[in-house]
């Protein structure tokens, strides 16, 4: 894609970071125009090596959440590589850094010790736990958050073990509230001209992703528990079986569930007393969903869904990663990247009408000092 302005363009940002929150939140603002400069130590970001698949010796995974940045490696631990740094970061708007609490300080260039001579500087740091605390400090690894904050206490069958969600949710929506915490101190400071830190932590993260559980929690001081597929509060909207591929129906009101019922011949379903009402039916999911499966168990998943939501009750066929990616929707929403060289990636989900995302830089390209003004 031709390279465009940006909502961020001029802003300089310093990616200091590694693995994935930092990373990701670096990719996020130069997607939409930010000049982001990453530092990596002489040997890379460790997601280089987090294969297969390899290209050129690199893995797909810093394939996945360093573009639109210049590379520079450095040595932060010598004399040399603390003085580049202060000067990059004396040129930068933004910095994102996420190496454990105290390291930048011992170096000289942590955030106390250069807010003074960089009034201007918003300092994004990601953390396990943040810095002080009964948790401070300590290191923080996706899943082990998945585990403390809950999340997988609340994901598997119902007579499972605790699960693991599939991909790194905790350090991606870290790296996307990083993102948005920058975004926000660079409003503020138009109005102040001055930079601040922005504290974007795994654990907070983690927790911030448990509603409706925490809701309900709140509220009743019932522990929450795991449902499977299936919606703690609302019923229909589960995995149910077909003659074909199995199918999401995501029902959430009570026109929903009538259309569904006169739909698949089973009017009488929503007279029934049991399921009347949004309420009712979460109550008496076990014996509703056998008769929805009976019903749907000589008919097409993909067939049925489609018709479905033609109608307007919301259902999906469950697709793989690559029926997912190859879907014309897919490609319509421009979700998947291109760009020479053969790299492909997934697309920004932000789509801004006049400064709309761009994608300049591959990962792996290189570049010594930020771009001119």
């Amino acid at each position: 894609m031709q390279a465009q302005a940006g909502a961020l363009a001029g802003i300089k940002v310093l990616d200091l970071s590694r693995i994935l929150g930092g990373p990701l939140c670096g990719q996020i603002l130069g997607d939409h125009g930010a000049d982001v400069l990453k530092v990596e130590p002489p040997q890379g970001d460790d997601t280089r090596a987090w294969g297969p698949p390899f290209r050129d010796g690199v893995a797909s995974y810093y394939f996945g959440l360093n573009r639109n940045k210049r590379i520079q490696f450095l040595d932060l631990s010598t004399a040399e590589g603390q003085q580049r740094v202060r000067e990059l970061m004396a040129q930068s708007d933004v910095v994102v850094e996420n190496f454990k609490v105290g390291t930048m300080e011992k170096w000289g260039i942590g955030y106390e010790q250069m807010r003074e001579a960089l009034p201007h500087l918003i300092w994004c740091r990601v953390t396990g736990f943040g810095s002080d605390g009964p948790l401070g400090a300590l290191p923080g690894y996706d899943a082990a958050v998945q585990a403390m904050a809950g999340l997988m206490s609340i994901n598997g069958d119902a007579d499972g073990d605790p699960l693991r969600v599939g991909l790194p949710v905790v350090d991606m929506v870290t790296g996307m509230n990083a993102a948005l915490g920058v975004l926000l101190a660079l409003h503020e400071r138009t109005r102040s001209g001055l930079g601040q830190l922005v504290d974007a932590a795994l654990y907070d993260s983690g927790l911030s992703l448990l509603h409706p559980h925490a809701a309900n929690w709140f509220m009743s001081g019932k522990v929450p528990v795991r449902t499977g597929n299936a919606h703690p509060n609302i019923y229909p909207y589960d995995v149910i079986h077909t003659g074909g591929a199995p199918i999401f129906l995501a029902v959430g009101n009570d026109r929903q569930f009538r259309l569904l019922c006169d739909y698949i011949g089973q009017p009488a379903l929503a007279e029934d007393a049991r399921f009347v009402t949004a309420g009712q039916r979460s109550v008496h999911r076990a014996a509703l969903k056998p008769l929805l499966t009976q019903a749907f168990a000589r008919r097409d998943g993909q067939e049925l869904a489609d018709a479905l939501m033609a109608i307007g009750v919301p259902a999906a066929p469950v697709l793989d990663v690559a029926q997912a990616l190859e879907h014309p929707h897919t490609a319509h929403r421009e979700m998947v990247v291109t760009m020479p060289g053969g790299y492909r990636g997934l697309g920004t989900p932000v789509k801004l009408s006049r400064t709309p995302a761009s994608y300049r830089h591959a990962p792996l390209s290189e570049g010594v000092d930020f771009l001119p003004d």
